[in-house]
């Protein structure tokens, strides 16, 4: 017999259960899509101006995807159609590569995002084609280059390289990813007249601020498409933060959880065509499909209060202002870099990501960081971030030659954020 949803108790149910909970009833109902159909599942909105649509929710490939095809295989069916992977996540490339080897008639549904770690046209032809093989495709939808943090990066020689694999029809868009100096670099692009799409770091934490919005705005008029990462704000709830728990339990009596809400503040704005979500598994893949799906809005009340969680827990996150570091101190030491390997260490709980990306630091320099004066830049942090110990704290503990557990008296260092 089919439930009847004008049941009190299974309206109260519904109430009360939390999406993602929810989710799992997605993995028997949804349907598979017809044969030639494409998915719909998730909604969409458009890529700036390019003329593509792509969902509002995408899939982040730094995962050990070649042992998780039925991952990308549950993506496809509910429609999160948005496949990101760069040249340097292991073998993610290799691994959706055999996704379309396997489902050759599914590659023209996805939106297919990868990047480069190379800033010249010799090193990103190179890379481009490498992508291409491991990938099983002759074209990529979104090439970015990789981790952009000054606006030079950007460079003519790339514009016209971009110009001729577009004629190539080896890429369909250009743009960028990054995570440091974020709203000057999209301002400045924004001027530039070439640059298709942007990732960058987006959540409830810099959403508010003047710079981030001003931003947008630039990128939006420019008909840039803008796709946010980093939506967590710092990841779990933080047990010393009565205001975060406070907020939880407001999300929960709503029917979902503290990171579906945190989705659902970057999804408030329209000007963000597509959230790319790191899901390695099937339960962080439902839940969040789940949010996706669920047309339940954040109240203005439940937007001030994340507004109002941000200032007061600021002091915790880095919001990536790198130039400000940068120009403070005698060494180019990547500050902000840091602050987001602590982040996938503590928050994330990702120590070989954050190990990784620390140690391509050279040597010499993270050397000179271990005895570098951070006193100056802690002063104009606007976070007002405990800079100092923070980096000595990465310098010990992320360093492979210098690994070795915390001592004692740096036992109550708070974790640290900054995606």
């Amino acid at each position: 017999m089919k439930p009847d949803s004008s049941d009190p108790t299974r309206r109260e149910f519904l109430k009360t259960t939390s999406m993602a909970a929810l989710g799992a009833l997605l993995a028997s109902t949804m349907p598979e899509p017809a044969q030639g159909q494409t998915p719909t599942a998730v909604p969409t909105r458009a890529f700036g101006k390019t003329g593509a649509t792509v969902p509002i929710l995408g899939l982040g490939g730094m995962f050990d995807i070649p042992t998780n095809q039925l991952v990308l295989r549950q993506a496809y069916q509910w429609g999160v159609t948005y496949w990101d992977t760069a040249d340097c996540y292991g073998g993610s490339e290799t691994g959706m590569g055999m996704y379309f080897e396997k489902h050759p008639d599914h590659r023209k549904d996805i939106f297919l995002v990868t990047k480069s770690c190379e800033r010249d046209a010799q090193g990103m032809t190179r890379l481009l084609e490498q992508s291409l093989d491991r990938l099983k495709t002759d074209y990529i939808d979104l090439y970015l280059v990789h981790g952009a943090r000054h606006i030079d990066e950007l460079s003519d020689e790339i514009r016209r390289w971009a110009e001729k694999e577009k004629s190539r029809k080896r890429i369909r868009f250009m743009g960028f990813s990054t995570h440091a100096n974020m709203e000057k670099l999209m301002l400045a692009a924004s001027r530039l007249g070439w640059i298709d799409g942007i990732m960058m770091s987006y959540n409830f934490r810099l959403m508010h601020r003047d710079q981030m919005q001003a931003a947008v705005e630039a990128c939006t008029k420019a008909g840039i498409g803008l796709t946010a990462m980093k939506t967590q704000g710092g990841g779990s709830v933080r047990a010393d933060s009565e205001a975060e728990i406070a907020l939880v339990g407001r999300f929960l009596k709503k029917g979902f959880t503290d990171k579906q809400a945190r989705l659902k503040a970057v999804w408030e704005n329209p000007h963000i065509a597509c959230i790319c979500s790191q899901m390695p598994g099937m339960t962080v893949l439902m839940s969040n499909v789940t949010a996706a799906l669920d047309q339940t809005r954040l109240s203005k009340e439940e937007v001030d209060l994340f507004r109002q969680l941000a200032l007061q827990t600021a002091p915790s996150y880095c919001t990536g202002c790198a130039e400000i570091c940068e120009k403070a101190l005698d060494i180019p030491a990547p500050v902000s870099d840091v602050m987001r390997c602590l982040m996938y260490c503590h928050s994330y709980g990702e120590p070989e990501r954050a190990e990784a990306i620390f140690n391509r630091i050279p040597k010499d320099l993270r050397d000179a960081m271990r005895l570098a004066d951070y006193s100056k830049i802690q002063r104009l942090c606007p976070q007002k971030m405990p800079v100092a110990r923070l980096m000595r704290e990465g310098c010990r503990t992320l360093d492979r030659r210098f690994r070795y557990a915390l001592r004692k008296d740096d036992a109550a260092i708070q974790p640290v954020s900054s995606g």
